[in-house]
């Protein structure tokens, strides 16, 4: 079977991008297909025997301004032509989706999100009424574009129900769930000695919606210990914010980030996410979650068996789920086991029935 993968944009490192490897590992000979590929920030994208990139790979400053160039997103990827493939899979929150083949190349869809400036996190995007006044011919332009790129695909798969969801409300087009596995092995973590209940923990880019200041504050009042592994936007003003107790590491390797889970006593996840990979990784550790109940924690998150639900993004909502989670004795065990949902081999297993089917 020739087969192709293609993704929105090769410039960074994340959940996302584990997700692209283990497709690689399933389809190695696969090339890759994206709007634009940036080798400097991302060394684990050379194990594809091929990197094709649009057009837009040729504008100045694109591979790091992709956000400016959403208009001409469509275009990039309509751009593509994929005539000598059996199967094509996409892996997208935006326009990869909207590749065109020909009815005898199947193209199979693994819905990250419907695209989220778009329609779930419009708002969020767009907060001045001048600028969304601004953008809304565009904005009308590529919802009408995002409609249409969702019909492509033969077969859309999901990552959570939320997702299902949304795929259902923006493109009224039915998916399957399929949850994305976790691509942190723990084959990693050999030798790292463990020594349970030392301090929270909270994992991700550090960017507004992740919710990490408001950890800060709730940590800075509490004075229990918090280390947040990653970087972001909103490094600078984390740590200028945090107190002794706080420790912001920064970006670490697997086997760092491996130490950090086996150290800790619980997973901090105060954001609403559309799956939630670290939350899952987390769980294969042994490590109970503290998530915010809303969005992929949903799928993810047991209460009172692998963790507890915060009902609140605020302080007090933190504080409180605190105070929940220490009331009760969880399982270790037991949280490995249930972790195995979200297992590499499972996720193949069921891609490839999908495929098959």
């Amino acid at each position: 079977m020739r087969a192709a993968i293609v993704y929105d944009r090769v410039n960074k490192w994340g959940g996302a991008e584990r997700v692209l490897l283990v497709l690689h590992e399933m389809f190695p000979r696969a090339p890759l297909y994206t709007s634009v590929y940036d080798p400097e920030n991302t060394p684990w994208a050379k194990v594809f025997p091929e990197i094709n990139t649009s057009f837009l790979q040729k504008i100045p400053y694109a591979r790091h301004n992709h956000e400016s160039l959403a208009p001409l997103m469509p275009i990039a990827f309509e751009s593509f032509n994929f005539d000598n493939y059996d199967l094509v899979i996409s892996l997208t929150s935006e326009s990869a989706k909207g590749i065109i083949t020909k009815p005898w190349t199947k193209h199979i869809c693994y819905m990250l999100t419907p695209t989220r400036y778009l329609w779930s996190g419009y708002d969020e995007y767009f907060k001045r009424q001048s600028f969304k006044v601004m953008t809304k011919p565009v904005v009308n332009y590529l919802r009408k574009w995002d409609k249409v790129a969702a019909k492509r695909p033969d077969t859309v798969v999901s990552i959570s129900n939320t997702v299902q969801k949304r795929v259902k409300k923006y493109y009224n087009r039915d998916s399957k769930v399929i949850y994305p596995p976790n691509g942190l092995y723990k084959t990693v973590s050999k030798g790292i000695k463990k020594t349970r209940n030392k301090y929270y923990l909270a994992v991700g880019r550090l960017v507004p919606y992740k919710k990490f200041d408001l950890l800060v504050d709730t940590f800075n009042e509490t004075g229990q210990r918090l280390i947040i592994v990653g970087e972001g936007s909103e490094s600078d003003k984390l740590v200028s914010m945090a107190k002794r107790n706080i420790k912001l590491a920064g970006s670490v390797s697997d086997r760092e980030l491996c130490k950090y889970y086996n150290n800790a006593k619980a997973l901090l996840f105060p954001q609403e996410e559309d799956f939630g990979l670290v939350a899952t990784e987390a769980l294969s550790f042994g490590v109970p979650i503290i998530a915010y109940k809303s969005g992929g924690a949903l799928d993810i998150v047991q209460e009172g068996l692998t963790g507890v639900f915060i009902k609140r993004q605020t302080i007090d909502g933190i504080r409180e789920g605190l105070k929940k989670f220490e009331r009760i004795k969880f399982d270790e065990n037991r949280i490995i086991e249930e972790s195995k949902r979200f297992s590499k081999s499972k996720f193949k297993k069921e891609f490839l029935k999908a495929i098959n089917d």
